[in-house]
């Protein structure tokens, strides 16, 4: 069967040549032969080899990347560039750990996430192709890490996320390859054991992104007067930025379960009773109360999730992102902390720091920037694809 030809418009290349790993419907003149997920060559509008890559009608983002090189993307490529990412995460044999494993466009792999938590991988396919070839590609994984002396008991398969719809897929979860994960995955990091519930947590059951973050937090905390330090955590999902942190953590969330699985790991930790609150409300709600009420925080961590989905959600999310920061900053002791984040793609850096500044400038406060936050080294951002700087924080001094 011929692979499938997709003709880019004259004058559309420079972004492919660039290495951007998506071709949208817009620069696209023709596409001959080319079924849904199949692997396509991408041509100049004089028939020049561009790139290869595989193809979807449905989508926006017609074509996605694969390589820029003319060669076969075949077993032999797919194990040479899963091996490569392994690699790079892993230097020496290891276990017990949470990592990515693959970060979909950032490892030149569009459509695919894979992170590993002890012994298990968690798969998330969010393309046609990679959905068409997800057994497959679960199948090689398990070898190469068996090659690496690192092998998995089972890849599981969380696909069940709204990016999905854009491709024309639905949702899709379960086991791939070997065994079924346990109801909950203990994994340790930095002396610490940690759960997370692969079935049903958020995207692949932990956010890996912010262990880096985790490790700040614990250092700041750590490195503060011998008086117990009174620390907010909010959006806690499963409490991992207080479980990290030295002090008494009031983690709030909207999830009843997700705070059940926090007090479980704190008493699998064996934090004392009294070191944490586990509160389930509206954050926003909850902030309103607490200015009103006059408590006061040394270290605040903000850590929502995602509020712009898309640039037409931008306006929207600045002002829940100005509201939040606007209530941290007048809960903070002079002289706290403030950690503070935003995970939406469509929000720049820039201007999440503008953002909170505005929320500074109305609150009456003073603040520092004392470290730029970003996502753990486990999660590279290609330099070509700079949609992939997702996840920007910052941590202030505030006075």
């Amino acid at each position: 069967m011929s692979e499938g030809i997709i003709t880019i418009r004259a004058g559309r290349e420079k972004p492919i040549l660039q290495q951007h790993p998506w071709i949208f419907s817009g620069a696209i003149a023709s596409a001959k032969d080319a079924a849904p997920g199949d692997i396509v060559t991408v041509v100049s509008s004089k028939g020049d080899f561009l790139a290869r890559g595989y193809w979807n009608a449905k989508s926006q983002i017609q074509v996605r990347i694969l390589t820029w090189q003319d060669e076969s993307i075949d077993d032999d490529w797919w194990r040479r560039m899963l091996r490569r990412a392994i690699e790079a995460r892993y230097h020496a044999p290891q276990s017990g750990v949470g990592s990515r494993i693959i970060n979909a466009e950032n490892d030149f792999l569009p459509g695919l996430i894979v992170d590993r938590y002890a012994d298990y991988l968690v798969l998330q396919a969010l393309t046609l192709h990679i959905d068409q070839n997800k057994t497959h590609i679960a199948q090689l994984l398990a070898e190469c890490f068996e090659e690496a002396h690192m092998p998995v008991a089972g890849v599981y398969e969380r696909s069940d996320v709204d990016v999905r719809g854009k491709e024309g897929l639905k949702q899709s979860s379960g086991r791939l390859w070997g065994e079924e994960p346990p109801l909950y995955v203990r994994f340790g990091q930095e002396n610490l054991i940690r759960l997370v519930d692969v079935r049903n947590g958020h995207k692949t059951g932990y956010y890996l992104d912010q262990m880096d973050n985790h490790a700040i937090l614990s250092q700041l905390t750590a490195s503060q007067s011998a008086e117990k330090l009174r620390i907010l955590n909010l959006f806690s999902y499963t409490g991992s930025f207080g479980l990290t942190a030295a002090g008494h953590v009031v983690n709030v969330d909207s999830s009843g379960d997700a705070l059940a699985l926090a007090e479980k790991t704190y008493q699998l930790n064996e934090r004392p009773s009294n070191d944490a609150e586990f509160i389930q409300a509206d954050v926003f709600e909850y902030l309103r109360d607490a200015v009103a009420a006059g408590e006061q925080f040394d270290v605040i961590v903000c850590d929502p999730p995602k509020f712009a989905h898309n640039k037409q959600q931008v306006d929207r999310a600045t002002r829940g992102y100005k509201d939040l920061n606007l209530h941290c900053f007048r809960l903070i002791k002079p002289g706290g902390y403030l950690m503070t984040f935003s995970c939406s793609g469509a929000i720049s850096a820039d201007l999440f720091q503008k953002v909170v500044f505005g929320a500074l400038a109305d609150s009456g406060r003073q603040a520092q920037i004392i470290q730029h936050l970003g996502p753990s080294a486990d999660h590279p951002v290609a330099l070509t694809f700079p949609e992939g700087a997702y996840l920007k924080g910052l941590l202030l001094r505030v006075y």
